[in-house]
C-alpha cells in the first residue's frame, strides 16, 4: 500500500501548486484591471503577459510529460531563433540610439533573456536523455547559446547563457534543491535591491557612479522617476502603460519606449506596492513548483538558474516587456515541473528504494538455502 501513497501524495503536491499558481496568476490579472480603473491606462500588456505565462506553462507541462528532451530541444532552438530575429542591429532592446558604445551586464533586454532561456531549456534535455551521445550534443548547443551571445554583441546574453551551462554541470553534485533554489532567490533580491539602491542614492558614492557608468545613460533617472511616481501613488500606482507619460525623463528622451526598464520599478510606479509583492510571488511560484517537481534535481536546478537569470535581466532591463520572454520562462517552468509519463509506472518516492519481489513461481527459502517446508 506503500506505492500508491507515494503516487497520491506526489499529486497532491502537484494539485496544490497549481492552484497556487491559478490564484497568483489571477491576481496579477484583476489587480492591473483594478489599478487602470478609472484611468486613461491601458492593463492589456499585463493582461498578455500573464496568458502568455499561463498558456505556455500548460503547453511546457503536457509536452514534457509526452516528448521530454524532444520538447526541450525544440524549446530550445525556438528560443535561440527568436533571440537572433528580435536582436537589432545596434544595442540592446531598449537602448537608445547611440548607446551601443556602453552596452555592458547592466544593458539587457529580451535578446539576453531569451538567450538564457535557450541555454536552460537545452541543458535540461541533455539531463533529460538517457544515451551519453545526444547529452554531448544538446551540451553544446547550450555552449553555441552562449557563443551567439558574441557574435550578437550582447554580452549579458552570453554571460547569462555561460552561467546557466556551468550551473547545470555543476547540479549533478548537488543533493539538496531546496538550498540552491534559495540561493537563486537571493541572488534575484541582490540584482533587485542594488538597482533600487542606486536609484535612491543609498550607496556610496563611488559605488554608485561605478554602476551608472556600467548603464546606459537614461537608465537610473528612469528608475528615479519611477520610484516618484511610486511614492505618489504607492498603493494602485499610477496605472498601467502610464508611465511615458508621466516621465519627465522619458518624455524628453527621443525614441524612448517609455519605459523604466525595470519590472519591479515598473510595476511599483504603475500599480503599487501590490503589484511589485505580486510579481515576486509569482517568481517565488515557479521556483516552488520547482522545488515540489517530480524531475531530477539536476533538470529543476538547470531550470532554476535559467529562471533567475530571467529575472535578475528583468530587474535591471525590460526583459518582461516581450511576450517571447514571459512565454518562454512559462514554457521552460512546464517542462521542468512536468510528470514524465514513464515515471508512472515507478510508483517509487525519490530516493526510496523497494524490496526486490520473489520471482514468480519461486518458494522463499530458509537462511540454510533450504525451501520452507
Amino acid at each position: 500500500m506503500a506505492a500508491p501513497a507515494v503516487r497520491s501524495d506526489a499529486r497532491e503536491r502537484g494539485a496544490f501548486t497549481d492552484a497556487a499558481g491559478v490564484v497568483v496568476l489571477g491576481g496579477c490579472a484583476v489587480w492591473s484591471l483594478v489599478a487602470a480603473a478609472g484611468r486613461e491606462a491601458r492593463p492589456e500588456g499585463v493582461l498578455l503577459a500573464v496568458l502568455a505565462v499561463a498558456g505556455s506553462y500548460a503547453c511546457g507541462r503536457i509536452c514534457g510529460s509526452l516528448l521530454p528532451v524532444a520538447a526541450a530541444s525544440a524549446a530550445a532552438c525556438g528560443a535561440l531563433a527568436l533571440a537572433v530575429l528580435l536582436h537589432p542591429d545596434h544595442g540592446l532592446p531598449g537602448d537608445l540610439p547611440g548607446a551601443a558604445a556602453s552596452r555592458s551586464f547592466g544593458s539587457t533586454g529580451a535578446t539576453a533573456a531569451l538567450l538564457a532561456l535557450a541555454a536552460g531549456a537545452a541543458c535540461c534535455a541533455a539531463w533529460a536523455a538517457r544515451p551519453r551521445g545526444p547529452r554531448v550534443a544538446l551540451r553544446l548547443l547550450a555552449l553555441l547559446v552562449a557563443a551567439t551571445g558574441l557574435v550578437l554583441g550582447s554580452v549579458a546574453g552570453f554571460a547569462a547563457a555561460l552561467g546557466v551551462l556551468l550551473c547545470s554541470l555543476a547540479a549533478a553534485r548537488m543533493r539538496r534543491r531546496a538550498a540552491v533554489l534559495a540561493g537563486f532567490t537571493l541572488a534575484t533580491g541582490l540584482v533587485v535591491g542594488g538597482s533600487w539602491a542606486v536609484a535612491e542614492d543609498a550607496l556610496p558614492h563611488g559605488l554608485t557612479v561605478s554602476l551608472e557608468g556600467q548603464l546606459t545613460v537614461n537608465r537610473v533617472p528612469l528608475w528615479r522617476d519611477a520610484l516618484d511616481l511610486a511614492e505618489a501613488h504607492p498603493v494602485r500606482g499610477a496605472g498601467p502603460d502610464r508611465f511615458g507619460r508621466l516621465s519627465p525623463t522619458a518624455q524628453q528622451t527621443p525614441h524612448s519606449a517609455g519605459k523604466p526598464h525595470s519590472a519591479p520599478m515598473q510595476l511599483a510606479a504603475e500599480q503599487g506596492v501590490v503589484g511589485v509583492a505580486l510579481l515576486g510571488s509569482a517568481f517565488g511560484w515557479m521556483l516552488y513548483g520547482l522545488w515540489r517537481s517530480p524531475r531530477e534535481t539536476p533538470v529543476v536546478l538547470t531550470a532554476g538558474a535559467a529562471l533567475t537569470a530571467v529575472a535578475a535581466l528583468a530587474g535591471v532591463g525590460n526583459a518582461l516587456s516581450f511576450t517571447a520572454v514571459t512565454a518562454g520562462a512559462g514554457a521552460l517552468a512546464g517542462l521542468a515541473t512536468a510528470r514524465r509519463l514513464s515515471d508512472d509506472g515507478d510508483t517509487r518516492a525519490p530516493g526510496v528504494a523497494t524490496a526486490k519481489a520473489p520471482a514468480r513461481g519461486r518458494r522463499p527459502r530458509a537462511p540454510t538455502g533450504r525451501p520452507f517446508p
